[in-house]
């Protein structure tokens, strides 16, 4: 089982999503487990305040040490699993970190909320994650993103695990087109070959329109995807 602690001010948010869908239904299966922790529970003052006014002046709160560390020590982990600090100023979260992260058994995540952390908050973190270069309110949706993308990677919790191969940057590259029934809608068609019954054709033309999705998106991505002799000279011939 893979445990997701989960340190936020909004425990709520955490928990709603998490018993839906994918993740919902790995929970159930007993494939993971998602435990969100509030700092608020560890305040010591009445009002159960998370964040002061900023040394040296300036707008906004910033949240203060003592509820986080307390809340973070509260958890029963591995103490070499890892700790992610959801943060605009993180590493860019990509799928090769999600595939290292299913390995493990633990894993925490700290979101933050109001205008930032106090810096001594970063010290507990392994890894600063970032879903892209763009700010949020808060760190929940971005740990959820984690959550999900982590999650459907454990055993059990998708049905078939086939289906993850061929997903978008498990090789590199972006998905390809898919196609269900009806074989024609509004004048659209489904591609003649997709209905051939030709295994390898159709699994040939699926990494083709991949190169050609990719090339056509996300260029950058062919630089490290791992392309065999034959997809180099696809792309040559259909970049001439």
């Amino acid at each position: 089982m893979l445990n997701f602690h989960v340190i936020t001010l909004f425990p709520e948010l955490i928990q709603t999503y998490c018993t839906t869908s994918i993740v919902g239904r790995g929970a159930e299966a007993g494939k993971i487990c998602v435990k969100a922790v509030s700092p608020r529970d560890f305040c010591i003052d009445k009002y159960r305040k998370v964040d002061d006014t900023p040394y040296g002046g300036g707008a906004g709160m910033v949240l203060k040490p003592e509820p986080f560390f307390a809340a973070f020590e509260s958890i029963q982990r591995p103490a070499a699993s890892p700790v992610l600090l959801m943060t605009p100023q993180g590493k860019p979260l990509q799928q090769q970190f999600c595939d290292q992260l299913a390995l493990e058994s633990d894993i925490t995540i700290i979101c933050g909320h109001y205008e930032g952390f106090d810096e001594r908050i970063r010290t507990l973190a392994t890894d600063e994650i970032s879903i892209g270069d763009f700010v949020l309110t808060g760190g929940e949706l971005p740990a959820l993103a984690v959550i999900d993308s982590v999650a459907r990677l454990v055993p059990g919790v998708i049905g078939k695990s086939i289906s993850l191969a061929h997903e978008s940057f498990v090789d590199g590259l972006l998905e390809g087109p898919q196609y269900t029934k009806p074989p024609e809608f509004r004048g659209m068609a489904v591609p003649d070959v997709l209905l051939s019954g030709n295994h390898q054709k159709i699994a040939s033309w699926r990494r083709q329109e991949a190169l050609k999705r990719t090339l056509s998106k996300r260029p950058e991505l062919l630089e490290s995807a791992a392309l065999t002799k034959e997809d180099r000279e696809f792309l040559r011939k259909i970049q001439t």
